[in-house]
């Protein structure tokens, strides 16, 4: 078995991003020497070259190219390993709370309003994410729970209970074609333009934009249309119009969190989220105890000979 130290990794890393050992040595603030020396120890160990040097030009071999994409997310994991490891230890670690500006349906101030009545509240740190990140701060350590939409945010790896369900609109600017109908299909919007989002990959042919104050600007202008959640754009900017798709599907804003974090502090929160009695616009209130698919996903697991036939 091959063994790479972490720093090792780094420092390979580190250079295959520049593709230049000098750049990299300043970046990692060590003497390039050493770091050249690091390097060349690395490839001794695993028996392959991974970079291909020339007096002025680095570049990365095939094998190369697999240890920084996999050693990238080994790097990853080891950073959120520690995270985690602290946040487990901090007996009152605040609760970081990741959402996205205008993305809470108007049921944040009630679910900490509510939450603030448990127990065991701590303070609530709140963290705004852009269209994509929000997802990777969960898993990378960086925030405990989210409010995430589905179907546009991928749960993968997520538990959650929904919060709200509420319908698409189409958001047209006012002189478009399709501002006076009182609703629509989406094979009505089949040859519309729709919006790029930065950073994601399947998006539509427009204009990329990165929140929705961007998306809303090139609306106005006529660059791009958008299907959203109807609370995304309430109050309904000045300059354009909401139309609701009517087979669109239905948007549901949820509360997330990692699967395996079962930890008090996470469970206090969902718990109080679920119970709160904000007001709503298209979806029912939810009362009464946590719901059992959220119990079970923050109980701890059984431990070994603890109950049951085996």
């Amino acid at each position: 078995m091959v063994d790479l130290e972490t720093r090792e990794l780094e420092y390979f890393v580190a250079v295959a991003e520049e593709l230049h050992f000098g750049r990299a040595a300043q970046r990692l603030s060590i003497a390039q020497p050493a770091l050249s020396k690091a390097v060349r120890r690395v490839e001794s160990r695993l028996g392959v070259q991974l970079l291909l040097r020339s007096s002025r030009h680095v570049s990365l071999t095939p094998a190369g190219e697999a240890l920084l994409h996999h050693g990238r997310h080994a790097l990853n994991a080891v950073a959120a390993a520690s995270r985690n490891a602290r946040r487990a230890g901090e007996t009152r670690a605040h609760l970081r709370l990741v959402i996205k500006a205008g993305g809470d349906a108007g049921l944040l101030s009630g679910i900490l309003a509510r939450y603030s009545l448990q127990p065991d509240a701590r303070q609530v740190d709140i963290l705004f994410g852009g269209a994509t990140d929000r997802v990777e701060r969960l898993h990378d350590g960086r925030a405990d729970v989210a409010l995430l939409h589905t179907p546009f945010d991928d749960l993968t790896g997520l538990a959650h209970e929904t919060l709200h369900v509420e319908g698409r609109v189409a958001i047209l600017p006012r002189d478009h074609r399709l501002a006076s109908r009182t609703e629509l299909r989406l094979r009505d919007l089949e040859h519309e333009t729709l919006p790029r989002w930065r950073g994601v990959s399947d998006g539509g042919t427009g204009p990329e934009i990165a929140d929705v104050a961007q998306m809303m600007q090139m609306i106005v202008l006529g660059r791009t249309i958008a299907v959203l959640p109807r609370s995304l754009v309430e109050p309904v900017p000045p300059g354009v119009v909401c139309v609701p798709v009517t087979d669109a599907p239905a948007s549901h804003l949820v509360l997330a969190w990692p699967e395996t974090d079962r930890r008090p502090l996470v469970a206090s929160f969902v718990e109080a989220a679920v119970a709160a009695d904000p007001p709503r616009r298209d979806a029912p209130t939810a009362h009464g105890p946590l719901p059992e698919s959220a119990r079970q996903a923050l109980s701890p697991p059984a431990r070994p000979g603890s109950g049951g036939k085996g």
